[in-house]
């Protein structure tokens, strides 16, 4: 399975555009793995991980065509994860040849508020009508929570997040053959059911994307911050929920007590876990390389 980071910020973007605080300040200066986009993940050629805003763009950078997506799991509709005017422009009526029926997986409630985006574009029927599929080359699908279900090789299970109820957000642990990934943004701190289900499930994960909105001198609030990530990536270790060579990753990572990655990385490497940047690759059970 081969796992790429379209993006890993949080919703804002970091460095923020318009901020000056000292960690924006000096991500600007150094560039590379310091400059993120909004988070999205492509796993191989065909299945994307939130429909977000710069999903065209970090393709285009990073070289990872999305001509082949067959599928995409969308773990909420907040707008720095859903763009629903993709759902537009990847469709026949814009022009565009040769694109795979698209499979949508989402909650009913990023459902709605996805329709609810698209209500003029799409009126008099909406997004949910039958023809609106027939119309965009689209096939949408609700998940529940604790649902597990095939997208095409994938066996996809979903868990709720601890966000916005409003939207029902989703994480998703994805399995292909031997491989498995667990995609654990956005979230604050779960439950002790989500642990007790990862056991019963039998889950034992190559890699783990953790959600790292706020940095190590940061409180937990609305998203995890660096010591939930720490705490998580001891956790899974100590309880066999990682494989032998499995790794943690954080991702979604805002200006807000975050500094620039190389900065970061150094503290993350010290504390049991690694840090995503814009345009990694990971290869599971194979090196890892990346770009950006």
């Amino acid at each position: 399975m081969k796992v790429t980071f379209l993006g890993t910020s949080a919703a804002n973007a970091n460095p923020e555009a318009f901020c000056q605080c000292p960690n924006c300040t000096r991500a600007r200066e150094l560039g590379g793995p310091s400059l993120r986009k909004r988070s999205a993940v492509l796993v191989n050629d065909d299945l994307l991980i939130d429909l977000g805003p710069d999903v065209q763009t970090a393709a285009q950078m990073y070289k990872r065509s999305l001509t082949a997506v067959r599928y995409c799991l969308q773990t909420h509709a907040h707008s720095d994860h859903l763009d629903a005017s993709h759902l537009l422009s990847r469709s026949p009526e814009w022009g565009v040849m040769g694109a795979p029926r698209l499979h949508f997986y989402a909650s009913r409630g990023t459902l709605q508020a996805a329709a609810q985006v698209l209500e003029r574009d799409l009126a008099p029927a909406g997004l949910l009508a039958l023809e609106t599929g027939e119309f965009l080359n689209l096939e949408l699908h609700a998940v529940e929570a604790m649902q597990t279900f095939a997208a095409g090789a994938y066996r996809v299970t979903a868990f709720a997040a601890n966000h916005d109820p409003m939207v029902e957000p989703l994480l998703y642990a994805i399995q292909q053959g031997k491989s498995s990934v667990l995609y654990g943004t956005d979230t604050a701190a779960l439950p002790e059911e989500f642990w007790q289900e990862l056991h019963l499930r039998r889950f034992r994960f190559d890699l783990a994307i953790w959600d790292h909105t706020y940095g190590p001198d940061e409180e937990e609030r609305d998203h995890l911050s660096a010591r939930e990530v720490t705490a998580y990536a001891a956790r899974m270790r100590e309880e066999g929920l990682l494989a032998d060579r499995g790794r943690v990753l954080a991702t979604h990572i805002a200006h807000e007590g975050n500094p620039a990655h190389p900065e970061l990385a150094a503290f993350a490497l010290r504390h049991g876990y690694e840090v995503a940047y814009d345009g990694l690759v990971v290869c599971l059970g194979e090196a890892s390389s990346g770009g950006g």
